[in-house]
């Protein structure tokens, strides 16, 4: 989508801007030219659901040098988010691929009288490569195609802990894959173990969670003794993508078909979930299985409206019940600085009887702990430092890893695991660590060293 100032036709020149969102998770509906500097964007809603709209991700091409505009996103459904908290969108560009938040400073988000008082996300920009096509997201982008290399590279390697197939494909026929990860021992010293399930974008706008889930994986798959212990002892099933259509498309919560899954799973239907089709009977066969029961469900999500990484979990009217299942939020608010207890809770609230938390506790057994986990698309608070800190990548990756640490204090504290266990690199060095041989080098020359100059006439005053 090119667009020319009133009176310009044919060739676009430079600085008419090109505007693109024809690509895999790309969102931009349509762009209308304000003045000369200023452009109001629409996002384009969730397919076959018009009243999302929040994720945008799109390039920017053909600009000049300094050319300044300003861009009003002007059609975001969700009206209280983390812009009202200093939250930025992201840019990049081709010659600078590592995504920068856009100074606070140049973003405003106020109510619009020529919008019909609605929400309107305002940013200033001034591009400084003509050659370099840039673009702007809501957060950071996680792909399906990137899901798939990130998979390729993870089970494709020689590890022998890994186990990859595919559990179903989606409405237009995009594989969901099944990640199980344990330690292959031989079946005259295997031993009962617990399995853990963890799903993962089920909603495609919250790529964090994906981040996440990829930074999980990679550390249980790694030679750290905290990963060779839960290999041991702990079964890992993981499905890293439950919405690989949405994903694709670029829509903020909703499959291909407009069904917001996380709120169908007590209402699957073959057709319309088939994500859902193949997880349930998965989570019920583990749950009758005795030598390796099913022990908890981690459903992965981010936020928009909140900081930090937090919990929703349930009540239950059994109090031991509710004692067991409050542990594992309380050990992860120890292993995470950026644990927000506030935002934390528990509950049995009717309208989310139809998330994964909710339902999946009422199928399975008394012992099966179900968490929702959230993060946040935008930063944390420090206790000792006042302000948000904005997460990235490697961040994201982090809390995942924080999550491998917690199921092992975890488990050992379920008496799972024995105590004793070495859960940090050895730091002693072997002999085969130490060099063989001595390297010599060269001497040092003798007049290296020059005698400091002395002013003798400050020693007599």
């Amino acid at each position: 989508m090119i667009m020319r100032p009133p009176g310009h036709s044919g060739k676009a020149k430079k600085g008419h801007i090109c505007f693109d969102a024809s690509f895999e998770t790309g969102n931009l509906g349509r762009v209308d030219l304000i003045s000369e500097f200023e452009y109001d964007l629409f996002i384009r809603p969730d397919t076959c659901n018009p009243r999302l709209r929040l994720w945008f991700n799109f390039t920017v091409d053909n600009v000049k040098a300094e050319q300044r505009v300003v861009f009003n996103i002007v059609n975001i459904s969700k009206s209280t988010n983390l812009f009202r908290n200093g939250m930025t969108p992201l840019v990049k560009s081709s010659s600078r691929s590592r995504w920068q938040r856009i100074p606070r400073g140049q973003v405003f988000y106020y109510k619009s009288a020529q919008h019909q008082n609605h929400y309107v996300l305002s940013f200033a920009f001034s591009f400084d490569r003509e050659e370099d096509v840039y673009q702007f997201a809501l957060t950071y982008p996680y792909s399906y195609s990137r899901y798939l290399a990130h998979l390729d590279n993870l089970c494709g390697s020689k590890l022998t802990c890994t186990k990859r197939e595919t559990l179903a494909t989606s409405v237009q026929k995009r594989k969901i894959e099944l990640i199980t990860i344990n330690s292959n021992l031989d079946e005259a010293q295997d031993r009962s173990r617990k399995v853990v399930v963890v799903l993962a974008r089920i909603h495609p706008g919250e790529s964090p969670s994906s981040f996440v889930c990829q930074g999980l994986m990679d550390f249980l798959v790694s030679s750290h003794p905290i990963a060779q212990v839960l290999r041991n002892y702990v079964v890992f099933k993981i499905v890293p993508m439950l919405n690989p259509d949405g994903v694709f498309l670029g829509n903020y919560r909703s499959t291909v078909m407009g069904a917001d899954l996380n709120r169908s799973w007590n209402k699957i239907s073959e057709w319309l979930h088939p994500a859902l089709m193949a997880v349930k009977p998965l989570l019920k066969n583990l749950d009758k299985n005795s030598r390796t029961p099913l022990d908890c469900v981690l459903d992965l999500h981010a936020h928009m409206n909140a900081t930090g990484i937090f919990v929703y979990g349930n009540t239950y009217d059994d109090v031991y019940r509710y004692e067991r299942h409050i542990v594992l939020p309380k050990l992860l608010a120890q292993h995470a600085e950026d644990y927000e207890i506030g935002n934390t809770m528990y509950n049995q609230d009717p309208h989310k009887a139809g998330t994964a938390r909710r339902y999946l506790c009422s199928i399975l057994k008394e012992h099966v702990n179900c968490y929702s986990i959230e993060v946040s698309m935008y930063g944390y608070n420090r206790k000792a430092t006042p302000g948000i800190f904005p997460y990235t990548e490697e961040a994201y990756y982090r809390l995942g890893r924080n999550l491998a640490r917690v199921f092992m204090e975890y488990y050992k504290l379920m008496g799972v695991i024995p105590a004793g266990l070495p859960d940090q690199p050895s730091s002693k060095r072997t002999r085969q660590s130490r060099p063989r041989y001595r390297v010599l080098r060269d001497p040092r020359p003798k007049n290296s060293r020059k005698p400091a100059p002395i002013h003798l006439a400050s020693i007599h005053e």
